[in-house]
């Protein structure tokens, strides 16, 4: 997400400037490579790079592409062979040993549906969606037709009318059958092999961060350099500012019985217990408790969670506590309040996941 955020960014400054720019996309990768399909990397006529579809080894190279395409407006897929001695150059920097198809694609600020403004639709509210593009790796020397479609929920947007009748059945067909949450990867060979990458845009995790003493701003900080959105919530009106939470996205107060009727939540928050106060978490836990979270964190010893949930059960209230992380974190011997941020929004991340967050060396087969 926060990749996608700040190549919108650089897309509506270069707009302004009057700068060319093309998209370079990761829409397939065969075998070990550092990025995955959907990894984006925007390039202005200029050469400025926002994003990145490697390490830093396949840059250089899409640079010099991406700027052939902007001279010629029209698309090419590139192929990126790093399992080839000849390509190894390519790979050397990351030890990759991977097939990468990248499509670049010229973007005409004229039209309202081109890739970077379906991305802005994508994200503009907190509604999953599937971005549909369309390549062919046999016919690589060709213009692609590219990214044209996103669907969100009932809605279409962009350009159907590039698909034939039959094609776009299909791929509309495959994105209602499947999960919203996971990219699709399709091969039409009835369509002389055409491919189709159905990318799953999801909104940015949503913290609701109870707390805002001076523990909570390095949390908040470092969640904003991770593109997550962030809502501060305290009762104290002289700690949850503007000017301690620069970077905050929403400032709420008020008493623990009354914060959480203020917020929007969904599938993709959670929610951070950081304020020191037992019976303003109590309130807040009890309210929180019916919008079932995937994520409760609780600061503090477990000894501390064990009478707020016993509390809670004493009033007859049912207690999920699989959705409950107390204490919150990832043991990796976190001191100070920015170890501690650190070891949190790790935990949050590998339970959004369905990660263990275990060491990568220990995992058999690929990390993907």
């Amino acid at each position: 997400m926060k990749e996608i955020q700040s190549i919108i960014q650089a897309y509506e400054t270069f707009q302004t400037e009057g700068k060319k720019v093309a998209l370079a996309t990761v829409v397939q990768v065969d075998g070990s490579a550092y990025r995955r399909p959907g990894a984006r990397m925007l390039v202005s006529e200029d050469g400025q790079l926002t994003g990145a579809i490697s390490g830093g080894c396949l840059e250089g190279d899409a640079l010099r592409k991406a700027q052939t395409v902007i001279f010629q407006q029209k698309s090419m897929l590139v192929t990126y062979d790093t399992t080839d001695e000849d390509d190894q150059k390519f790979g050397v920097g990351l030890g990759c040993n991977g097939i990468i198809h990248v499509l670049i694609e010229p973007i005409d600020y004229q039209n309202t549906i081109n890739p970077i403004e379906l991305l802005k639709l994508a994200i503009q509210d907190r509604i999953s969606c599937s971005l549909i593009t369309v390549f062919s790796v046999k016919y690589s020397k060709q213009e692609q037709v590219g990214t044209k479609v996103l669907l969100k929920e009932a809605q279409v947007f962009g350009d159907t009318a590039s698909l034939n009748n039959s094609l776009w059945t299909q791929i509309n067909d495959a994105v209602k059958a499947s999960d919203s949450n996971q990219h699709i990867f399709l091969r039409f060979e009835e369509h002389d092999n055409i491919q189709v990458f159905i990318e799953s845009i999801k909104p940015a995790i949503r913290i609701l961060l109870f707390g805002a003493g001076n523990d909570t701003i390095p949390l908040a900080k470092i969640a904003e350099i991770l593109g997550l959105e962030v809502i501060v919530i305290d009762g104290r009106k002289n700690l949850a500012t503007a000017q301690r939470f620069p970077t905050a996205n929403q400032l709420v107060t008020g008493s623990g019985d009354e914060v959480v009727k203020e917020l929007n939540t969904d599938t993709h928050t959670v929610a951070l217990l950081m304020t020191h106060n037992f019976d303003y978490e109590a309130l807040v836990l009890e309210d929180l408790l019916p919008l079932e979270l995937p994520y409760v964190g609780i600061l503090g010893p477990k000894k501390k969670s064990e009478k707020l949930i016993d509390r809670l059960e004493k009033k007859g209230l049912a207690v999920n506590q699989a959705a409950i992380y107390s204490p919150m974190g990832l043991d990796i011997g976190a001191e100070g309040s920015e170890e501690i941020a650190l070891s949190i929004l790790a935990e949050v991340k590998a339970v959004l996941a369905k990660k263990q967050g275990t060491f990568l060396r220990n995992k058999t087969g690929p990390i993907h």
